[in-house]
């Protein structure tokens, strides 16, 4: 069965300029619809799942992200996405709302895309069950382990695992005996690797006291041999994280008592209350630098076009630059025939050289990480 999006609809947008595959509805896939919707392109996302089971992971927002992304001056209160350190669930939410709230985005979850191809009039997409969308780009937004990278980069699809993984947790300051609170962010060394602790707003995003919320980041490169045993690493790619009900007993254990020995209230206590509750993600870490981010009417955006390790702090922003960039690319040249290829190369001009060097610069911390525990 072949599908095209509705070019029909209308809710005050310009007139219709194109339509767009967007593979992947993770924050890079959310962002690069909402800034494509805002140039008149009608945008099927195609979301494999909602991400119900990540935990932990936080990450800065700019002022006024919905404005630059959707062009409009205000933004009602209640449905802004504040701007400073967020939790990855409530900015993902605030994009797939704005996203669900703009007629000329179609958002099909469940969707799980197989393939990418494309001619001389259109691109599209197979997905598992056997259908067809297609439109006049498509765009990848799936990922580190990217489907739609094997058609841009055919000769390099597959980022590398980057030599250690990272324990994600958020610990509520109501279960916490700590009596500090830290301002800011902190950097705290341990044998095993650095430990990031940032606070975090309330779930509700306020900053009241006693309802505030910790997380933590802890890099460890001292069980690479559970990862490959768990099927997690599987040679130089990462396949998967180990969920919470996936992590040894054995392991837990051993970061309490870790965590215990290594590190100062509060985090200490963050860690101690996330170990004891079982609610820890732990994410192997993989890092690609790209060679190309376009193929004809097919590109890249977010992690599926660059994945640096989260040490460098910027691959949310970066994220939202391949989204700017995209709309700026089509707003120039559009989408339609012969236009969208040029669009696409345009863009890959705009981004390549950047999104290289921001994977490239976190690359040293991780064969440092790597070489120091492995010394």
């Amino acid at each position: 069965m072949s599908t095209k999006p509705t070019l029909a609809r209308n809710d005050g947008h310009a007139e219709t300029t194109g339509s767009a595959i967007v593979v992947g509805a993770s924050l890079a896939g959310l962002m690069s619809a909402l800034t494509l919707a805002r140039t008149g392109v009608e945008v099927t996302l195609l979301e494999r799942s909602d991400d119900s089971g990540r935990t932990g992971a936080a990450l800065h927002v700019e002022h006024d992200l919905l404005n630059r992304l959707t062009g409009r001056t205000r933004i009602n209160r209640r449905d802004a996405i504040p701007a400073g350190l967020q939790t990855w669930h409530s900015v993902h939410d605030g994009l797939r709302a704005a996203a669900r709230a703009d007629s000329r985005i179609r958002l099909l979850p469940n969707t799980i895309v197989d393939a990418a191809a494309q001619n001389h009039n259109d691109a599209w997409v197979t997905t598992r069950d056997g259908r067809k969308f297609h439109a006049d780009i498509v765009i990848g937004a799936d990922g580190h382990r990217s489907t739609i990278r094997r058609h841009v980069a055919p000769d390099k699809p597959h980022s590398e695992f980057a030599g250690y993984v990272i324990w994600i947790g958020i610990a509520q300051e109501s279960e916490l005996r700590a009596r500090s609170w830290p301002d800011g962010v902190d950097f705290l060394s341990s044998t095993n690797g650095p430990l990031l602790g940032y606070p975090l707003p309330a779930k509700d995003g306020t900053l009241t006291p006693g309802r505030r919320q910790l997380g933590f980041a802890w890099y460890d490169a001292t069980r690479n041999t559970l990862l490959r045993k768990s099927g997690a690493i599987d040679g130089s790619v990462v396949q998967h994280s180990l969920t919470a009900d996936q992590i040894p007993e054995e392991i837990y254990r051993e970061l309490g008592a870790e965590a215990r020995a290594e590190f100062p209230s509060p985090w200490r206590d963050a860690i101690l209350d996330c170990v004891n509750r079982r609610a820890v993600i732990g994410t192997p870490i993989s890092e690609y630098v790209p060679n190309n981010l376009a193929n004809g009417r097919i590109a890249l955006v977010g992690d599926a076009a660059h994945v640096p390790t989260p040490m460098t702090g910027s691959g949310f922003s970066a994220s939202l630059h391949d989204a700017e960039a995209l709309a700026k690319a089509i707003t120039a040249h559009g989408v339609k025939g012969p236009a969208a290829k040029l669009a696409l190369a345009t863009y890959e001009r705009t981004r390549l050289t950047d999104a290289r060097r921001l994977v490239q610069s976190g690359q040293q911390f991780s064969r440092s990480l790597a070489r120091g525990v492995a010394a």
